[in-house]
């Protein structure tokens, strides 16, 4: 594991992210049971609003059985997997952490879905796909963790057949940190930087991308992450039955300190939708 990779596991949202397998084993699945996506959704999607953001990209992007589709930074193949199952497309899972991708892998080959999400662990930032042409590239709640966007949106747009989309969940600044939010923000949150809407527009106007919808979540995302935090709390000791003090605690500190920083007014949220440039 990289120095990044390890660095990640004080986000305690991936630390130990073969949980899932305890949320399988409590509703009574088997280690090598075959699985559908619909059995993992509950446990599988890292962002806000799980699959109903998921659509929302379907919506969006129409991708269909001929469709080639990279996700960046695709945790345990969610998204991916639920984008493959429900239009035919053929999804790259890109992820940087070896643990959350292996976890992935075998997921996917759980649900008999090996054919139509490719996975592979590595870096956007080392450019892994140069004019490899996917028709589109999602990302959700990903680009926080990667300060360098000129290097990020570059390597993005290369990825890219000429007109190709690119959606994007992600953080963005409604009012500067104090110095110990931010320091929560980098090691809870492994978030270095956060843009304006206004500055992430221009640094992907810069990289070379149009900009097709600029959506502003954060009310709904402060709304996600004060009820995901109340309702995990409620659930406690459910929690520790199944994962345990340490994972238990972790996420709950983890949920908490989001649900304060965009309570407090510091994070906003954007849902971006843009093509690449000519």
């Amino acid at each position: 594991m990289d120095d990044r990779s390890r660095s990640m596991k004080s986000m305690k949202l991936y630390d130990q992210a073969e949980r899932i397998h305890n949320e399988l084993r409590a509703l009574g699945i088997a280690d090598d049971a075959a699985l559908s996506v619909d059995d993992l959704t509950p446990f599988d999607q890292y962002h806000y609003h799980g699959t109903e953001a998921v659509e929302e990209t379907i919506a969006a992007l129409r991708p269909g059985p001929e469709s080639r589709l990279l996700e960046v930074g695709s945790g345990i193949g969610g998204p991916a997997r639920y984008l493959a199952s429900r239009t035919g497309c053929h999804v790259t899972a890109l992820e940087l952490q070896p643990d959350l991708h292996a976890i992935g892998t075998q997921l996917s080959a759980r649900c008999s879905l090996s054919s139509r999400v490719n996975h592979r662990q590595g870096d956007i930032l080392d450019s892994p796909f140069d004019d490899a042409g996917f028709d589109a590239l999602v990302s959700f709640l990903v680009f926080l963790h990667i300060e360098d966007r000129e290097r990020l949106f570059a390597s993005c747009r290369r990825s890219l057949k000429k007109d190709g989309l690119i959606f994007i969940e992600d953080f963005s600044k409604r009012a500067e940190p104090s110095p110990e939010q931010w320091a929560d923000l980098g090691r809870k949150v492994q978030c270095p930087y956060l843009p304006t809407p206004q500055a992430y527009r221009e640094q992907l106007v810069e990289a070379g991308f149009e900009p097709l919808s600029f959506v502003d979540m954060s009310g709904p995302w402060s709304a996600y992450t004060r009820e995901r935090y109340e309702a995990f709390r409620a659930a406690r000791e459910r929690h520790l039955a199944v994962h345990g003090q340490a994972i238990t605690d972790g996420l709950e500190d983890f949920f908490r300190t989001v649900a304060e920083l965009y309570g407090a007014g510091i994070l906003g949220g954007l849902r971006i939708v843009a093509s690449r440039a000519s």
